[in-house]
């Protein structure tokens, strides 16, 4: 007889390892015992020889659907004559240094019984097995198991504890396990007085069963749809906080919501019931049906099509949810409240009103804020923007928002990472001391790293409000707990004023604070993603709104040769004033303006970005411009886009970021079917790169004066403003072609990475990637891992343990 201990690390708690394990060993006839404990599962099988060695080899293969195996680790121990093999209680001793899994979406077997009649959990809100259901969101320990989870307070019925002790069944250990006899539980309660609601819908709700804020109904789904259709804002518990749900077709309630909110014309999220109910809509290839249908079931950006197919009957978004926008975000729902609200109409239940097949579902927050994940807090900072609120009684302890991808020439590009992904560690190309990264300002994410490990938060969002700020906190603490880091350098952003850095500077005590630039730590996460070791540079063209520049301007349309240990500047756009900081990212036009004054171009009446800015604001900006007051010089890629739109007539005020931009992308796309040729380099216009100055103070700077001088031209001859969207984009990927073949020539580097937030902008990315695989350039673009400053944290990780001496081995 052999006994053998095996270490299995990875995500290995809460996906039904476990229970995986003991049936691999019983089925080989091995003795012995499983737990969880901060290092993993760690299993003792005793038993023949040739069986113990199967169970060695199959342990980290034919491993259940949620799992992700890291590494199996074994050696002998002594045998002891042990029968039978057991599940025992978890240990708590020990550094921990498991993986926590991310929430997934219900599984088609939960789902089966979720719609069968003839099932117990029939029309069970929060059914759930080993497969699905939460993860990250309600776990408040290590190791995984009920007890450090939010079911905690939630007592297993008879049959639950029956279904959860049976290897046999799919909920054998399955910790959030439940049915309608054993909770969580939901309630609908409607606002005392919801505007534009019929009074006998309300007096439908029972009068007799009431909470803190109005009646509760008996039924909350059924009422729940009710009030979706008659136009109702339901407020609506999710995995990882509220959402704010309205009938995506009824404009009236759309409208409603985009007041309500001060949303200005950003986009709204949809939830679809099914693919079928978008396919008319969009464009759906292989990789968005994956994305929409798969475990994860982030937003995905889809390509609106231009004329939506015909399809007697198929919902229709209102025109309100997405205006000026190339795309719908989309998904499909995620949890069984989700599969409830949307259903169908049920033929078991023949009085029970059908779901709506379209609905808005966006953050529950007010606009800056982090989103709502507690239900006294929801009932207090939703009071202004819901009718009613679907909540139940398991609490969340993570917030967690939805995610957003893109597909890209085939591939995915994560906009925004956060359910489903979250708390996935990146592996690292190089080992790094353990350390925090506490990102940037703008939809923050901070970075743990210890060895070749490194855990990214969830979406945080933007630190400018103080509810945000003590969600990093929290993110951070939580963080820390469930990987075990305890770092002993931190890194931030070298821009003074963002309150990140502040944080981290108030944080350090006795601890190294490294500053990392934006712009290279834009470029070291594209390295890091992509398992670069840095032992040679690449050519980073980081292109972004904002980010604080050395020389004390705002950077943003940059070339670096940049490795972990530096970077040099090697080209970027020429600088131009931007007058009043913010005002000119919210008013396009005084970008325009100002980029016009810097290239010398007349402000002539026929310019829309002049017809947009008022007289006596013209006035103002001039003498603003002549006198260089308030106007810090910026190589803004970005606020170049935002410059063009508002030159060619797209969009001269912005009510969300990069909403010019996003127009303008728009407008490019618009003019591919119609004019084809406008997107090719041969109709481009051309950037003037001037060469570095002789006192080496100035590397190669492209100077986009030709640029606007041509779009001016081209507006006074009547060219649509499609296709100078069009021949814009293009000349700027036959910049980046242009000046990467320069640094080629004079630096022999061959790789190219693409990153910062002007490259979420699918139209532009393509075409860099194509131009510079045409050229003989491998090039990295982001797909783990956000492009924009979502990703930030990674790269400062990287490029400040590197800075220190005596990185991790």
């Amino acid at each position: 007889m052999q006994r053998r201990r095996v270490t299995v690390r990875g995500v290995v708690q809460g996906v039904g390892f476990r229970p995986y394990v003991y049936t691999l060993a019983t089925g080989l006839e091995l003795a012995g015992h499983v737990t969880n404990t901060g290092d993993g599962v760690v299993a003792e099988v005793e038993g023949a020889p040739l069986a113990v060695a199967s169970f060695c080899t199959r342990i980290g293969v034919d491993i259940p659907p949620l799992a992700l195996v890291e590494s199996v680790h074994d050696e002998e121990l002594p045998a002891t004559g042990a029968s039978g093999f057991a599940i025992v209680a978890s240990l708590k001793d020990g550094p921990i240094r498991t993986l926590v899994s991310p929430d997934t979406a219900t599984c088609d077997d939960c789902l089966a019984e979720l719609a069968d009649p003839d099932d117990r959990r029939h029309r069970h809100p929060f059914i759930t097995c080993t497969h699905c259901g939460p993860r990250f969101t309600i776990v408040t320990g290590l190791p995984y198991d009920r007890a450090h989870t939010t079911m905690a307070d939630f007592r297993m019925c008879e049959e639950c504890a029956q279904e959860y002790e049976d290897p046999g069944d799919r909920r054998f250990h399955a910790q959030p396990v439940a049915c309608h006899a054993c909770g969580p539980r939901l309630r609908l309660i409607l606002a005392p007085a919801a505007p534009g609601l019929r009074h006998e819908l309300v007096e439908s709700l029972d009068p007799n069963d009431r909470s803190l804020i109005g009646p509760v109904a008996a039924d909350p789904i059924d009422h729940a749809r009710r009030l979706l259709a008659e136009g109702a804002i339901l407020a609506v518990k999710g995995l990882g906080g509220y959402h704010l749900a309205c009938d995506a077709t009824n404009h009236s309630a759309v409208a409603l919501l985009r007041r309500r909110k001060a949303r200005g014309d950003k986009p709204f999220a949809l939830m679809a019931r099914d693919l079928a109910t978008v396919e008319h809509l969009v464009h759906l290839g292989t990789a968005e049906r994956e994305l929409l249908t798969g475990s994860i079931r982030p937003i995905v950006l889809l390509r609106r099509r231009a004329e939506p197919l015909s399809r007697p009957g198929a919902p229709r978004p209102a025109a309100v949810v997405a205006p000026g926008s190339p795309d719908l975000g989309v998904m499909l729902p995620y949890t069984p409240v989700h599969h409830l609200l949307l259903g169908p109409g049920d033929p078991s239940r023949p009085q029970a009103p059908a779901g709506p097949e379209l609905l808005v579902m966006t953050s529950g927050n007010f606009v800056g804020e982090p989103i709502v994940t507690d239900d006294t807090e929801a009932l207090d900072r939703l009071a202004h923007l819901a009718d009613a609120w679907l909540l139940h009684d398991r609490p969340i302890h993570v917030p967690c928002d939805d995610s957003v991808v893109r597909v890209c020439d085939g591939e995915p590009l994560i906009v925004r990472r956060s359910r489903g992904y979250a708390p996935l560690p990146m592996t690292l190309p190089v080992p790094v001391v353990s350390a925090l990264a506490v990102g940037g300002d703008l939809k923050n994410t901070l970075c743990l790293g210890s060895g070749r490990k490194a855990w990214l938060s969830a979406h945080i969002g933007d630190m400018d409000d103080l509810a945000t700020q003590h969600a990093f906190e929290c993110a951070e603490e939580q963080l820390e707990q469930i990987t075990g880091v305890r770092p002993a350098l931190l890194a931030a952003d070298r821009h003074p004023g963002y309150r990140s850095g502040q944080w981290a500077q108030r944080h350090a005590d006795d601890r190294p604070l490294v500053r990392v630039q934006h712009h290279h730590a834009h470029v070291a996460s594209a390295m890091a993603e992509h398992g670069l070791d840095g032992g040679e540079p690449v050519i980073g063209v980081a292109f972004d709104g904002t980010g604080y520049g050395d020389d004390g301007a705002v950077w943003g349309g940059e070339f670096l040769l940049a490795d972990y240990d530096g970077f040099t500047r090697y080209a970027h756009l020429s600088y131009a004033p931007l007058p009043g900081g913010d005002a000119a990212v919210q008013r396009p036009y005084r970008m325009a303006l100002a980029h016009l004054w810097a290239a010398r171009i007349e402000w002539t009446p026929d310019l829309p970005c002049v017809q947009a800015c008022p007289e006596r604001e013209q006035s103002v900006l001039a003498r603003q411009l002549e006198r260089g007051l308030n106007c810090v010089p910026t190589s803004s890629m970005g606020r170049l886009f935002d410059a063009v739109s508002s030159l060619a007539g797209v969009c001269h005020l912005v009510g969300y970021e990069a909403q010019a931009a996003v127009e303008l992308e728009a407008a490019a796309v618009g003019a591919a079917g119609v004019h084809p040729e406008a997107g090719s380099e041969a109709d481009a216009y051309a950037f003037a790169l001037r060469p570095p100055q002789p006192d080496g103070q100035d590397p190669l700077t492209a100077d986009p004066a030709p640029v606007l001088a041509a779009v001016a031209r081209d507006l006074r001859t009547g060219t649509p403003a499609a296709v100078i969207a069009a021949r814009f984009h293009a000349a700027v990927a036959r910049l980046v072609r242009t000046v990467c073949a320069s640094a080629r020539e004079q630096h022999g580097l061959t790789t190219v990475a693409l990153t910062g937030g002007v490259f979420a902008n699918a139209m532009l990315s393509s075409a860099c990637a194509r131009g510079l695989r045409e050229d003989g350039f491998t090039v990295l673009r982001h797909h783990r891992i956000p492009p924009n400053d979502g990703g930030l944290a990674l790269g400062q990780l990287v490029v400040a343990a590197r800075s220190t001496a005596g990185a991790a081995g």
